[in-house]
């Protein structure tokens, strides 16, 4: 078939050339517009047989530039290795695609000049829009990246008073019902292990935590609030810390699933155990949570929700050239109740606390 021609064709012109067809109705059957236009299945079924024989694909950037669009979103979070990230990339890429658009991830490292520099470096491939899981507490970058008037959209934190949309768990209300679950299972003394200070995400949970004791009476030790960041390192070295005082807490909330491993692998080696030692409970669920040993109690985030809100939005963004930059959406997240919190019946159990 078509053996005059070269094996690979160079452009949509001689492809349509060799079939004597023009190039608007090979145009329209490569970019799956055939049924809109009533072009014929035999038609489309000519078009889609010669492309595939010469090796001919659409120039997606030549046809970007052209519309000024090049059906490209970015996504940057913080940290790929991160089970809740990943969760979340693996849905947005998912969503993307199947609105037609292709994906650009980039990992920040958790860095806000990597991050300003991803933002940058998308600007500079035309992507369309922009999915941004923020770090750090400036936001000056991206009151700077505003003014090139690509859209954007932040996930998992929020920041107040910077015109994003934005869409993220309701943290705060998270942090309550894993503290009145703490709580109503008789503990009086709670550490919590926080993540990186001054975020949204981690004041919102701090002070929930806080919130909830002080409606139940319970004094709040800041000696029991400590950590620095979200990291497993910071979860392992809190928790020895904590439970060589001599007064140990009963339970530990943990204010992110790297957090709680940290919790996890700092209580095994100190040969405690869970719930009968000390009472766990985490922040984020995690595949891994119901097959631990005892199987942990976890605020669970609605990632797959996030994930296509997030997309939802954007698009709606890129296709309407504009949108409510005041949008906000908190999902309510959900306490998965297992076996990793003791329940406390008297004095005496507060009392007998284990330290190393």
């Amino acid at each position: 078939m078509y053996l005059f021609m070269e094996k690979k064709a160079k452009n949509i012109k001689e492809l349509a050339a060799v079939l004597g067809i023009s190039v608007t109705t090979v145009s329209r059957v490569l970019n799956g517009k055939a049924d809109k236009y009533r072009i014929s299945p035999a038609t489309g079924k000519k078009v889609l047989d010669a492309a595939r024989e010469f090796n001919y694909y659409p120039n997606r950037i030549a046809r970007g530039l052209r519309l000024e669009k090049t059906e490209t979103l970015g996504l940057i979070i913080p940290d790929i290795a991160n089970p809740f990230f990943s969760s979340i990339a693996k849905t947005i890429e998912f969503e993307s695609r199947r609105h037609g658009y292709s994906l650009i991830f980039c990992d920040s490292l958790d860095d806000i000049q990597t991050e300003t520099e991803l933002l940058n470096l998308l600007a500079s491939r035309k992507v369309d829009g922009i999915v941004l899981a923020p770090v750090g507490q400036s936001n000056k970058h991206l009151m700077d990246f505003l003014k090139r008037g690509i859209p954007l959209v932040i996930i998992d934190r929020h920041m107040p008073g910077i015109p994003i949309p934005y869409i993220t768990t309701d943290n705060y209300s998270g942090a309550v019902d894993a503290m009145e679950y703490l709580v109503a299972s008789g503990h009086r003394t709670i550490a919590c292990i926080q993540g990186l200070r001054g975020i949204s995400v981690n004041n919102d949970r701090v002070r929930g935590y806080r919130d909830v004791l002080i409606r139940n009476g319970i004094p709040v030790d800041n000696s029991l609030i400590s950590g620095d960041d979200f990291g497993e390192e910071n979860g392992y070295i809190q928790t020895r810390i904590l439970m060589s005082r001599e007064d140990p807490p009963t339970a530990i909330f943990a204010l992110s699933n790297l957090i709680s491993l940290g919790v996890l692998r700092a209580i095994n080696e100190t040969g405690l155990s869970i719930p009968d030692d000390i009472s766990v409970v985490a922040f984020d669920d995690q595949p891994y949570s119901s097959f631990l040993a005892s199987p942990m109690t976890t605020v669970d985030q609605p990632k797959e929700e996030i994930a296509k809100i997030a997309v939802k939005v954007l698009l709606d963004y890129i296709r309407n050239g504009s949108i409510d930059m005041d949008t906000g959406i908190m999902l309510k997240p959900k306490l998965i109740i297992r076996k990793s919190v003791k329940r406390i019946t008297d004095r005496h159990d507060q009392a007998q606390r284990p330290h190393v």
